[in-house]
């Protein structure tokens, strides 16, 4: 053993082993553990977060084989997306040989940091092996009315050229590239999400016991369920209708004008005729560009246009302006919104505004009635009904299911729920993505590609000069094709899927990763999944992980698989902060992981990230704190080098420690405190940096020891046997290699990888000495600490002799003094 810590030429040594004798492949037997990180877009290179994310992963994977279970943890690659393609037109380089390149790059630097993985599990979503796959799903759930194509206006990013997701506009701007997006109508094909929402919904509940309560709101949240009515209101004059979804039918007697979101279809047929045909082009033009979220449309300014049409309420008959305004959402119910300015605080602003009439139709009681024309905000809270016909008088919650009866009844509207929940739109105009197997044919009309002629592949003769569009729809040789039904001339998709199709089922095509007669092969699935442990960023609480649970819940309609939530438990890391930032390289505050290595090894830029916080929470960059994890490791290093002549051939202590000399019960105790404590910490909270805490106290316990003391004493060598065993075993987790190497020097028995956790002495975790308080007259004076279970009269004696103590019964008499063994002694004068 050498005398000083040689981290470089450790690791590459373990890291090729494992390698070569496939130290983590799944098959050894004990019950399944399926634990995964979310997958990397092969950028090129791995960044902090990136080794986080995977080392919080690889001590769950690591400790669980320890445990005794068959641990799968794989890894793969996120490989399409727009990064790729932009790179290729920037660069001039094919995105199939950037992100090959890019795979083989992060492949190694993965492997540097020695993580755990079954490397014959590894999978690219870019391989036609995995997406022709994707495209049979397409087809089977386009078959079960899944999928669908229509016209709609879809969050367009001139910059990226392509179309967004609602979950992919943050704040108005392209969540990849950071440009504002606008809206733009294109034909897109969409899944069907909204037919599981409900579901989906229900099924946060089942996730209560290992998921992050953050994440279920977030979840719960997006589907947004609303309980309300849909109310038909005809508009004056002409043959037509506007119907809006309201959870306040109790305000209905006091709508007072109708707004419209601007990109509602009635928008401009409302205006035509009126002469605000102009007025009302405009601000549609102008909303397009605005991006709108739930987040500011309480702050946004209120702004409208009139359309120059009236609706009628149609309980009162009165004449309603209808607007075209801001702060409504076509994307939440009906796009139409009855405003009720008395009692919703959007609808006063926007009344005030453009001077529109105001209606009380709630009093609350036993307070002085509303006047509309002193309100100086909407009222919304609770009270009784006016102004409302029939129902004045009832308190207005209860005129919530009375007035949806009425309206049932009057056959002018009736119950209803929505969502927030919109239908996923995945059609994108790029080039690196999965083809949509559909085909177009003049006769036919749209065609499904047939199964056996799966996967349509991308071609590799594109050019990408950034001209906009699809990429693929220039491609002739690709285009052009001849239609599966009728055999005459016909024309393919163009657009390709959106990438976060292939991540939405990835998880379970590692249980068969090399399956080639179907996505999915039943038995493997069956064993591994769910997942159940799933380690990522809490960026992807709804994007990713709803998108993961529709597909899990198709994929089980469709027969595939018997479960439907895809991930047990669920760990959110926080991001890696420096100077007061989350790292970028726009921020020039990134640390280059691989700078990391050269210097330190992968054992200490694991044992940082891990030590420096909780796993939950965000971690602040440290130079210092990872100078002082590669301090430690080497303080480890020449601590055993320094044992090792008086451990080897020694077995470790299992004996109880009743018969252990009083000189040395410490270190047993501390060594079955230290186990306690790791246990404890790792598998009730996942706190690492605690756990680690812990095991650095018992190193600094043995540095009290010589090798020549264990020399001269047999009991002892056998406590620091178990002691530095203690250390390398729960240790082995966080720095595998250093561990690894320790382990083979001491003589360690079996593989490291697979060698049985310690378990805790329960009699060892008793401290010798206990802390006594002492209490006179209720009140805490004294605080002692005496020999565990010693005579209650000692321990009287001791209490009544502090000086403490005496300072409060010094010419008072005694009247009663209790002691309660290895607690408590109670003085009453």
């Amino acid at each position: 053993m050498e005398a000083e810590y040689n981290p470089h030429a450790i690791e590459k040594r373990w890291q090729q082993r494992w390698l070569e004798e496939k130290t983590f492949a799944t098959g050894r037997g004990g019950e399944k553990y399926y634990l995964l990180e979310m997958f990397p877009y092969p950028s090129g290179k791995i960044h902090m977060g990136h080794v986080r994310n995977y080392s919080i992963g690889d001590v769950v994977a690591r400790y669980q084989r320890m445990q005794g279970r068959d641990v799968l943890h794989p890894m793969g690659w996120d490989a399409f997306g727009m990064p790729a393609e932009n790179a290729a037109i920037a660069h001039g380089v094919h995105p199939a040989a950037w992100t090959r390149r890019n795979i083989d790059e992060m492949r190694a630097q993965l492997r540097r940091m020695g993580f755990s993985y079954d490397w014959d599990r590894e999978l690219a979503t870019c391989d036609p092996d995995y997406y022709r796959w994707e495209q049979v799903f397409f087809l089977k759930m386009l078959e079960k009315g899944l999928v669908y194509k229509k016209k709609s206006q879809v969050n367009w990013c001139e910059t990226c050229q392509t179309v967004l997701a609602n979950e992919q506009v943050e704040n108005g701007c392209c969540w990849r590239c950071g440009e504002e997006t606008e809206g733009k109508d294109l034909e897109q094909w969409f899944f069907r999400i909204t037919a599981y929402a409900e579901e989906l919904l229900a099924g946060c509940d089942e996730l209560k016991e290992g998921w992050p309560e953050r994440v279920i709101t977030m979840q719960k949240n997006w589907i947004g369920k609303s309980v309300g009515a849909e109310i038909d209101f005809p508009v004056e004059g002409r043959e037509l209708k506007i119907t809006v979804f309201t959870t306040r039918q109790d305000t209905l007697y006091g709508a007072t004008f109708m707004s419209l979101a601007p990109d509602h279809p009635l928008a401009a047929e409302l205006a035509r005729g009126t002469g605000q045909e102009e007025a009302v082009a405009a601000f549609v033009d102008k909303m397009r560009r605005q991006e709108r979220s739930d987040r500011d449309l309480a702050q946004l300014e209120k702004e409208g246009v009139f359309t120059g049409s009236y609706c009628l309420n149609p309980v009162t008959g009165r004449k309603m302006p209808i607007y075209l305004a801001n702060f409504v959402l076509s994307g939440y119910g009906t796009g139409a919104v009855m405003a009720v300015p008395a009692h919703d605080q959007r609808d006063f602003e926007f009344a005030r505004m453009y001077d529109l009439p105001i209606i009380v139709v709630i009093q609350p009681e036993g307070e002085e009635r509303l006047d509309p024309a002193t309100l100086t905000e909407a009222y919304t809270g609770e009270g009784v009904l006016v102004n409302s016909d029939r129902f004045d008088g009832c308190p207005n919650r209860k005129a919530l299911d009375l007035i949806a009866a009425y309206l049932e009844e009057q056959g002018i509207g009736k119950k209803a729920i929505t969502y927030r929940l919109r239908d996923w739109g995945v059609s994108r105009q790029r080039y690196w993505g999965a083809p949509i197997p559909i085909i177009y044919c003049d006769k036919c009309g749209v065609v499904p590609v047939p199964e056996k002629d799966l996967p349509v592949t991308l071609p590799e003769d594109v050019d990408l000069d950034g001209s906009g569009g699809s990429p693929l729809a220039r491609v002739e040789s690709f285009v052009k094709t001849t239609c599966p039904q009728c055999g005459a001339a016909a024309r393919r998709e163009t657009d390709t899927m959106d990438t976060f199709v292939e991540s939405s089922w990835y998880y379970m095509r590692y249980a068969c990763a090399d399956y080639d007669q179907g996505p999915l092969e039943r038995e493997a699935v069956d064993k591994w999944l769910p997942v159940d442990h799933y380690i990522g960023g809490i960026e992807h609480a709804i994007l990713h992980l709803l998108y993961s649970r529709f597909f899990t819940r198709v994929l089980r309609d469709l027969g595939y698989i018997k479960f439907s939530e895809p991930f047990t438990r669920l760990l959110t890391q926080g991001m890696v902060i420096k100077d007061g930032a989350k790292m970028s390289k726009s921020k020039g505050n990134v640390v280059d992981p691989n700078a990391l290595i050269e210097k330190y090894g992968a054992d200490t830029a694991r044992m940082f990230s891990l030590f420096a916080s909780p796993p939950e929470l965000d971690l602040e960059w440290n130079d210092q704190g990872v100078e002082g994890s590669f301090r430690f490791l080497s303080r480890l290093w020449r601590l055993v080098y320094a044992l090792l002549p008086a451990l080897n051939g020694v077995e470790a202590y299992n004996g109880s420690i009743a018969e252990v000399p009083a000189a040395y019960a410490g270190l047993r105790r501390k060594t079955h405190q230290t186990i306690s404590r790791v246990r404890s910490d790792v598998e009730e909270r996942m706190h690492f940096n605690t756990a680690i805490s812990a095991v650095m106290e018992l190193v600094n316990e043995l540095k009290s020891y010589s090798c020549d003391q264990a020399r001269e004493d047999e009991i002892l060598a056998a406590l620091l046997r178990e002691a530095v065993e203690t250390v390398i075993l729960l240790l082995a987790p966080i720095v595998p290699h250093i561990c690894e190497e320790l382990w083979a020097e001491i003589g360690g028995s079996g593989e490291l990888a697979y060698a049985p956790l310690p378990e805790v002495d329960p009699d060892s975790l008793i401290e010798d000495t206990v802390l006594v308080v002492v209490q006179i007259n209720g009140k805490v004076r004294e605080r002692l600490t005496v020999a565990r279970d010693l005579d209650s009269e000692e321990v009287k004696k001791l209490a009544l002799a502090s000086s403490r103590v005496q300072k409060y019964t010094d010419g008072k008499t005694l009247r009663k003094v209790i002691v309660i063994p290895n607690k408590l002694v109670n003085i009453v004068v």
